[in-house]
Protein backbone atom coordinates (compact mmCIF):
# COMPACT_ATOMS: atom_id res chain seq x y z
CA UNK A 1 0.00 0.00 0.00
CA UNK A 2 1.68 3.42 -1.04
CA UNK A 3 0.77 6.60 0.87
CA UNK A 4 -0.43 9.64 -0.75
CA UNK A 5 1.91 12.08 -1.45
CA UNK A 6 0.92 15.76 -0.27
CA UNK A 7 0.58 18.39 -2.76
CA UNK A 8 2.63 21.02 -3.39
CA UNK A 9 1.62 24.42 -4.05
CA UNK A 10 3.79 26.69 -5.51
CA UNK A 11 3.59 30.34 -3.74
CA UNK A 12 3.45 33.06 -7.35
CA UNK A 13 4.53 36.61 -6.42
CA UNK A 14 0.96 39.19 -6.51
CA UNK A 15 2.67 40.41 -9.97
CA UNK A 16 2.53 36.09 -11.18
CA UNK A 17 -1.05 36.08 -9.69
CA UNK A 18 -1.79 39.12 -12.25
CA UNK A 19 -0.23 38.11 -15.00
CA UNK A 20 -1.87 34.22 -15.26
CA UNK A 21 -5.15 35.88 -14.45
CA UNK A 22 -4.56 38.08 -17.18
CA UNK A 23 -3.53 35.45 -19.75
CA UNK A 24 -6.40 33.75 -18.18
CA UNK A 25 -8.85 36.50 -19.43
CA UNK A 26 -7.24 36.46 -22.89
CA UNK A 27 -7.42 32.55 -23.11
CA UNK A 28 -10.95 32.73 -22.59
CA UNK A 29 -11.88 35.08 -24.94
CA UNK A 30 -10.37 34.02 -27.91
CA UNK A 31 -11.16 30.36 -27.49
CA UNK A 32 -14.34 29.69 -29.09
CA UNK A 33 -15.28 26.13 -27.23
CA UNK A 34 -14.25 28.30 -23.68
CA UNK A 35 -16.74 28.53 -21.58
CA UNK A 36 -18.26 32.12 -20.31
CA UNK A 37 -16.12 34.55 -19.56
CA UNK A 38 -16.78 35.28 -15.71
CA UNK A 39 -14.43 35.68 -12.75
CA UNK A 40 -15.10 31.95 -11.38
CA UNK A 41 -14.17 30.89 -15.21
CA UNK A 42 -10.89 33.13 -15.52
CA UNK A 43 -10.13 32.11 -12.08
CA UNK A 44 -10.19 28.10 -12.20
CA UNK A 45 -8.35 28.29 -15.64
CA UNK A 46 -5.80 30.72 -14.08
CA UNK A 47 -5.44 28.71 -11.13
CA UNK A 48 -6.23 30.61 -8.30
CA UNK A 49 -9.03 31.09 -5.99
CA UNK A 50 -12.03 33.04 -6.90
CA UNK A 51 -12.02 34.87 -3.86
CA UNK A 52 -8.33 36.36 -4.56
CA UNK A 53 -10.06 37.76 -8.18
CA UNK A 54 -12.96 39.65 -6.09
CA UNK A 55 -10.64 40.96 -3.55
CA UNK A 56 -8.42 42.41 -6.38
CA UNK A 57 -10.16 43.28 -9.14
CA UNK A 58 -13.87 43.79 -7.16
CA UNK A 59 -15.67 42.60 -10.87
CA UNK A 60 -15.49 41.17 -14.01
CA UNK A 61 -15.67 45.11 -15.58
CA UNK A 62 -12.61 46.25 -13.98
CA UNK A 63 -10.15 42.91 -14.70
CA UNK A 64 -11.30 43.41 -18.32
CA UNK A 65 -10.00 47.14 -18.28
CA UNK A 66 -6.93 46.30 -16.24
CA UNK A 67 -6.77 43.49 -18.74
CA UNK A 68 -6.87 45.75 -21.68
CA UNK A 69 -4.61 48.21 -20.62
CA UNK A 70 -1.69 46.14 -19.29
CA UNK A 71 -1.86 44.33 -22.57
CA UNK A 72 -1.73 47.85 -24.49
CA UNK A 73 0.64 48.85 -22.45
CA UNK A 74 3.09 46.31 -22.79
CA UNK A 75 2.46 46.72 -26.40
CA UNK A 76 2.62 50.19 -26.82
CA UNK A 77 6.02 51.27 -25.66
CA UNK A 78 7.17 55.13 -25.37
CA UNK A 79 9.42 55.41 -27.60
CA UNK A 80 11.27 58.90 -27.43
CA UNK A 81 12.28 59.34 -31.82
CA UNK A 82 12.73 62.89 -31.20
CA UNK A 83 9.67 64.43 -32.38
CA UNK A 84 6.20 64.64 -31.41
CA UNK A 85 5.03 63.22 -35.07
CA UNK A 86 7.30 60.52 -34.60
CA UNK A 87 6.73 59.35 -31.29
CA UNK A 88 2.42 59.52 -32.09
CA UNK A 89 2.97 57.96 -35.16
CA UNK A 90 5.20 55.29 -32.89
CA UNK A 91 2.55 54.70 -30.50
CA UNK A 92 -0.14 54.93 -33.50
CA UNK A 93 1.68 51.81 -34.97
CA UNK A 94 2.02 49.85 -32.21
CA UNK A 95 -1.52 50.71 -30.81
CA UNK A 96 -2.59 49.34 -34.21
CA UNK A 97 -0.04 46.26 -34.28
CA UNK A 98 -1.96 45.07 -31.11
CA UNK A 99 -5.20 45.84 -32.16
CA UNK A 100 -5.00 43.56 -35.37
CA UNK A 101 -3.72 40.61 -33.07
CA UNK A 102 -7.08 37.89 -32.45
CA UNK A 103 -6.23 38.75 -28.37
CA UNK A 104 -5.92 42.39 -28.80
CA UNK A 105 -9.58 42.99 -30.89
CA UNK A 106 -11.15 40.44 -28.59
CA UNK A 107 -9.91 42.41 -25.33
CA UNK A 108 -10.84 45.44 -26.61
CA UNK A 109 -14.55 43.97 -27.80
CA UNK A 110 -14.88 42.99 -24.90
CA UNK A 111 -14.18 46.30 -22.75
CA UNK A 112 -15.79 48.70 -24.81
CA UNK A 113 -19.12 46.53 -24.92
CA UNK A 114 -19.22 45.49 -21.38
CA UNK A 115 -21.41 47.93 -19.30
CA UNK A 116 -21.13 49.22 -16.22
CA UNK A 117 -23.61 49.07 -14.08
CA UNK A 118 -22.62 50.94 -10.78
CA UNK A 119 -20.80 53.68 -9.98
CA UNK A 120 -18.14 52.58 -8.55
CA UNK A 121 -17.61 50.03 -11.52
CA UNK A 122 -17.51 53.40 -13.86
CA UNK A 123 -14.76 54.86 -11.54
CA UNK A 124 -12.58 51.99 -11.87
CA UNK A 125 -13.05 51.96 -15.21
CA UNK A 126 -12.10 55.62 -15.83
CA UNK A 127 -8.98 54.72 -13.42
CA UNK A 128 -7.75 52.50 -15.87
CA UNK A 129 -8.24 54.63 -18.96
CA UNK A 130 -6.48 57.15 -17.23
CA UNK A 131 -3.46 55.11 -17.39
CA UNK A 132 -3.62 54.88 -20.84
CA UNK A 133 -4.20 58.56 -21.19
CA UNK A 134 -0.96 59.09 -18.97
CA UNK A 135 1.20 57.18 -21.85
CA UNK A 136 -0.06 60.21 -24.09
CA UNK A 137 0.73 63.25 -21.59
CA UNK A 138 3.97 62.25 -21.45
CA UNK A 139 4.56 62.29 -24.97
CA UNK A 140 2.71 65.34 -24.95
CA UNK A 141 5.34 67.01 -22.22
CA UNK A 142 8.05 66.04 -23.83
CA UNK A 143 6.96 67.59 -26.93
CA UNK A 144 6.68 70.85 -25.26
CA UNK A 145 10.09 70.02 -23.50
CA UNK A 146 11.39 69.83 -27.36
CA UNK A 147 9.76 73.15 -28.11
CA UNK A 148 7.01 71.98 -29.89
CA UNK A 149 2.86 72.57 -29.20
CA UNK A 150 1.24 69.48 -29.08
CA UNK A 151 -2.56 69.59 -29.51
CA UNK A 152 -4.60 69.02 -26.33
CA UNK A 153 -5.06 65.59 -24.98
CA UNK A 154 -8.90 65.50 -25.69
CA UNK A 155 -8.22 66.70 -29.50
CA UNK A 156 -5.60 63.59 -29.68
CA UNK A 157 -8.31 61.43 -27.96
CA UNK A 158 -11.22 62.33 -30.60
CA UNK A 159 -8.49 62.35 -33.68
CA UNK A 160 -6.21 59.62 -32.89
CA UNK A 161 -7.26 57.50 -30.41
CA UNK A 162 -11.18 56.75 -31.05
CA UNK A 163 -10.50 55.11 -34.67
CA UNK A 164 -8.78 52.75 -33.60
CA UNK A 165 -10.94 51.59 -30.93
CA UNK A 166 -13.98 52.56 -33.17
CA UNK A 167 -12.62 50.20 -35.99
CA UNK A 168 -12.10 47.45 -33.26
CA UNK A 169 -15.47 47.74 -31.55
CA UNK A 170 -17.10 46.83 -34.67
CA UNK A 171 -14.30 44.47 -36.25
CA UNK A 172 -13.35 46.61 -38.95
CA UNK A 173 -9.45 46.35 -39.32
CA UNK A 174 -7.49 49.60 -40.38
CA UNK A 175 -6.34 49.63 -43.69
CA UNK A 176 -2.67 47.33 -44.48
CA UNK A 177 -0.79 50.45 -44.67
CA UNK A 178 -1.00 54.44 -44.31
CA UNK A 179 -3.24 54.31 -41.58
CA UNK A 180 -1.55 55.66 -38.68
CA UNK A 181 0.60 57.95 -40.51
CA UNK A 182 -3.20 59.35 -41.91
CA UNK A 183 -4.40 59.84 -38.67
CA UNK A 184 -0.91 61.70 -37.21
CA UNK A 185 -0.79 63.78 -40.06
CA UNK A 186 -4.67 64.94 -40.02
CA UNK A 187 -4.32 65.51 -35.94
CA UNK A 188 -1.38 67.61 -36.07
CA UNK A 189 -1.53 69.34 -39.70
CA UNK A 190 -5.55 70.11 -39.06
CA UNK A 191 -4.75 74.34 -39.51
CA UNK A 192 -4.73 74.95 -35.28
CA UNK A 193 -0.64 75.19 -35.53
CA UNK A 194 -0.39 71.97 -33.99
CA UNK A 195 2.35 71.42 -36.53
CA UNK A 196 5.97 69.17 -35.56
CA UNK A 197 8.93 69.36 -37.42
CA UNK A 198 8.84 66.96 -40.74
CA UNK A 199 4.87 66.59 -40.51
CA UNK A 200 3.35 66.26 -43.57
CA UNK A 201 -0.58 67.11 -44.14
CA UNK A 202 -2.60 64.09 -45.75
CA UNK A 203 -5.05 65.09 -48.27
Amino acid sequence: MTSKQPTTRIRRSPEQVRAAVHQAVIDLLCDPQGEDLNIPAIAQRAGVNHTSVYRRWGNLDALLADTATTRLERDSPLNDTGTLRGDLLAWAEASVASMRTPEGRALVRAVMLSMPNSTQAKADRAQHFQRRMHSIEQIRRRATARGENPPPLEQILDQLIAPFYIRSIFGIDPPATGYPELLVDRLLGNGNGHRSGGASTAT
